[in-house]
């Protein structure tokens, strides 16, 4: 099958190059996104593969099936990016990656909170300036503290575990109780309470119109002075604006991000120099506390694979009109 696929780095090409060698589609790679701009590009194709800072509207998607492509394949679990009752109207069908390794962003959740709390991103440049000093550098023993998980999936639940296994108490909000963290004693508790008693609050949630921007001001207000927050899910879960006042009037003490809701302009490109012109993230740079990584969560080895190899599958099913178990679809009208 020939498939455009964008948003291509060199280690999606290497990774899908790999792993098309038992599929033999053709793979045509673009480094531009996708968006209703660039959709020519995507002329002939009977399948386009996105990733996360592609944009497809019901105004692209109608271009898209205008020139013949009748697959959107997502290398992503994510899928706010896609329009996705537009593409059921026009009979574009949409696949994902559900779960690639859930692993990787766990333990870069635990990563942030570790360098955040013993200000490892300090100590690191001090040392390398020949400064051994200790002032400032002071942090809290993890154990016995009380760690919010907000989304207990995949992800949220080994977050949940790692934490357990630091002696921390967990407290979860999420719709439906995941029995994994319930055999290890994570109690079940509103978001208002959870934000309440939290030490460290960390975001695992989709990115839905309920979801966008829960940690808003009024969330920040109800956070234990000083608290924690750290974000490795969607950027629009949290009100910029609102979290930058709170590390301000220091509500939030610590701040971690692995994503940002304005990424799609910064993230995966070098703009070492260039002047960046979004005054909000700038703004986030100059705190000592605030640590913002370019959504490199998911970026191991072992997700790269993953994700390659479930995208050409997809593909496959697909093309031999199988069944595929990582459609995408509307709550109303299941796979």
């Amino acid at each position: 099958m020939k498939v455009a696929v964008f948003s291509a780095k060199p280690y999606d090409q290497t990774f899908l190059a790999a792993a098309n060698t038992q599929y033999g589609n053709e793979l045509h790679f673009f480094e531009s996104h996708l968006t209703s701009q660039t959709t020519a590009l995507a002329a002939g194709f009977l399948a386009v593969c996105i990733f996360i800072n592609d944009a497809l509207d019901a105004e692209a998607l109608a271009t898209l099936a205008q020139q013949g492509t009748r697959l959107i394949a997502l290398r992503s679990a994510g899928f706010n990016h896609v329009d996705v009752a537009a593409a059921e109207r026009l009979g574009l069908t949409v696949v994902r990656v559900p779960a690639y390794s859930p692993h990787a962003i766990a333990e870069h959740t635990v990563a942030l909170i570790l360098t955040l709390n013993r200000k490892i991103h300090r100590a690191y440049a001090r040392v390398r300036e020949g400064n051994f000093a200790l002032d400032g550098l002071l942090g809290f023993d993890l154990y016995g503290r009380t760690v919010g998980i907000v989304g207990t999936g995949k992800i949220g639940a080994i977050v949940a575990q790692i934490m357990h296994g630091f002696g921390c108490q967990i407290l979860a909000y999420d719709r439906v109780p995941n029995p994994t963290c319930e055999a290890i004693a994570v109690e079940y508790v509103s978001l208002a309470d959870l934000l309440v008693a939290s030490d460290i609050v960390t975001l695992h949630a989709p990115l839905t119109p309920e979801t966008h921007h829960l940690i808003n001001a009024d969330a920040i207000a109800r956070l234990k002075p000083g608290a924690m927050l750290i974000n490795t899910s969607r950027g629009a879960l949290v009100d910029t604006q609102a979290i930058i006042n709170g590390l301000k009037s220091g509500q939030i003490g610590y701040l971690g991000l692995d994503v940002y809701e304005q990424e799609a302009d910064l993230f995966f490109e070098d703009l070492s120099n260039t002047v960046i012109q979004d005054d909000l993230f700038q703004r986030l740079l100059t705190f000592p506390n605030v640590i913002i990584t370019g959504h490199q969560a998911f970026f191991t080895e072992t997700a790269l694979k993953n994700i390659a190899e479930t995208t050409l599958a997809n593909l496959t099913d697909f093309e031999q009109s199988r069944p595929c178990v990582n459609r995408v679809t509307l709550p109303n009208n299941p796979t």
